[in-house]
Formats: C-alpha cells, structure tokens, sequence
C-alpha cells in the first residue's frame, strides 16, 4: 500500500537523521539551552531578519498553537481563526479547553477576509462578551491556498485597527514560501506577524516546530508557559540539532520544492485524466474530486481516508 494521506507518513530526511547520529554523544545543557538551541535560534534569526526574536523548539504544530495563543490571551480574550482552520477542527478543542473561545467565521478557499473580521470586532465591543485579541491564520491553508503579500498586509492592517495579535500557523510555511506565484517570504511573515511558528515536521524533521515571537511585548516568561505545559524538553537539543541542519544551507526550502514538485506533477496526471480539484493546487495538499468507482480502485493500491 501507498500513503498520499499526509507529509509526515515517513521518519525523516536523512540529513537530520546523520546530523542527530553525527551529535549523539556531545554532552550538554537541557532544556533548550545548549549550544545546538542557540545556534539554530541565530540561524533562524539571520534568515527572518529579525535580530530580537525569541525562538523556542516545540515538539508538535497543536503545542505551539496552544501555548503561544493561550499564553498571549486574558482569561477574558479570544481567538479568532477560519471555520477550517486547525485549532476550529483538529486540535481536540485544545485551546477551548484552556478557556478560550474560538470565533471560526467563514472563509473564502480556507481565507479569511478583513471585512468579516471587521464584522466580528463590531460585535463584541464590551464587556458582555469575550474580547477577541488574536487573529490566526495558516499558511498554507488547511485546503491548500496561500495568502498572498497583499493579504497579509491587509491583515495586519485589520489587527492594527482593532488592537488584535497577528499569529500564523506555519505547519506548512516551508510549502507555502516556496509556491510558484508566491511573493511573501519568511522576511515578510516575520515584519508582519507579531508571531509564528516554522514547521519542521511535515518538511523533513524527525518532529519539532520553531515557534517564533516577533513582538517583544509577547516574549517575556514564555519558558514558564512551555514548562507548564510540559514542552519545555529536558533533551530540546533533539529538536535543535534538525532546525539547524534544516537551515544552515537551505535544506528546509529544498524539501517544501520537492514536495510541491511531486504534489504538481500528481496533479497534473489527475488533470490530464479529467478530473478536478476543489481547490486549486498551490502547495503539496491536493484535494481530487474523484467518482466513487475510482476511489474504490484506488483503495487497492493506495491507503485512503475512507478505509479509517
């Protein structure tokens, strides 16, 4: 059987899997302060252009979103997401269950616009009601598309307005970066979110994402929040070692370009056979629209969602 279900079916480039092997046995500190910690935490920082960024190593996209958003927020305060983005469907209510509301509006092709966003704020203007404080978005999407530069300025702009926290969920960012038509960089994410994380996971690491708090009003005491939630790793330089190797000669864009190569060329063979897709594909999600014979032959060869 084959798997297209997900990208992270298998363990890891072997890269990380030689430079985890190649650092074994050299001791150091735990907890996220041995060297292999900073000197990823400086790699990441050089290539966002952000000198005064806080950098932490997570193991998991659900630990990142939970601790960051719900360590921004007033037990009063909300998060305002996509009706499919993560935290709304896939995360068990992780955040709902720390005491936060998720306001999950419609999107247009997984995107959120600023006028429904605007529309929200308008509603909620006392104490009556929770306070939305942050806007999330992913990027890629969880269908696939990709905001634009413009997009996200006009994001930003909606936060400045109604005095909101931008953070992007980039479980997939290496994915979306390098998307043929893409104009925002990693540059440009971090000059325009006040915070985001960079997802190893599902571009070639063993595991971990690299959570990136850009606002310095955000960053103090976060290591409290990580260790209350037991993501403060006492072996966190397993997690550091793969961003560096990751980042030090651009392996982590050579990845997302060869998965979005393999995903554009599955396309295209699904296209050239007269199917469509429910979006159009940008990054390395697909979503066919097959007729019920054809998933039924597929489910012989290929492992299907329908089978779980």
């Amino acid at each position: 059987m084959f798997s297209f279900l997900n990208d992270y079916s298998e363990g890891a480039h072997p890269r990380i899997l030689a430079a985890l092997q190649e650092t074994n046995l050299q001791q150091e500190p735990g907890y996220g302060l041995d060297s292999f910690s900073q000197a990823a935490a400086d790699l990441l920082r050089d290539v966002i252009k952000q000198p005064k960024a806080a950098i932490h190593f997570v193991s998991t996209g659900t630990q990142a979103n939970l601790i960051t958003l719900s360590s921004f927020l007033k037990s009063y305060e909300s998060i305002i997401a996509a009706e499919h983005g993560h935290i709304s469907v896939h995360e068990t209510g992780a955040l709902e269950a720390a005491g936060h509301k998720v306001h999950a509006l419609p999107s247009q092709a997984g995107k959120l616009d600023p006028e429904s966003i605007c529309d929200l704020m308008a509603f909620h203007k006392d104490e009556h009601s929770v306070r939305p404080r942050v806007l999330y978005i992913s990027q890629a999407t969880e269908v696939g598309t990709i905001y634009n530069k413009q997009e996200l300025q006009a994001l930003r702009a909606v936060c400045n307005a109604h005095q909101l926290y931008f953070f992007l969920d980039g479980a997939r960012l290496g994915n979306a970066v390098v998307a043929e038509g893409n104009d925002a960089d990693l540059v440009d994410i971090a000059g325009l979110c006040d915070a985001f994380y960079i997802g190893g996971t599902k571009n070639g690491a063993l595991l971990g994402e690299a959570v990136v708090i850009v606002n310095p009003a955000l960053q103090d005491s976060f290591r409290y929040h990580l260790k209350q939630r037991g993501a403060l790793m006492a072996k966190g330089r397993v997690i550091a070692v793969q961003f560096r190797e990751l980042f030090r000669d651009g392996l982590y864009f050579e990845n997302a370009r060869h998965a979005n190569a393999m995903a554009q060329k599955l396309a295209h063979g699904i296209q050239a056979h007269g199917y469509a897709f429910a979006q159009e594909p940008q990054t390395n999600q697909l979503f066919p629209i097959f007729p019920g014979i054809v998933i039924e032959k597929l489910k012989k060869d290929y492992e299907s969602p329908f089978q779980k």
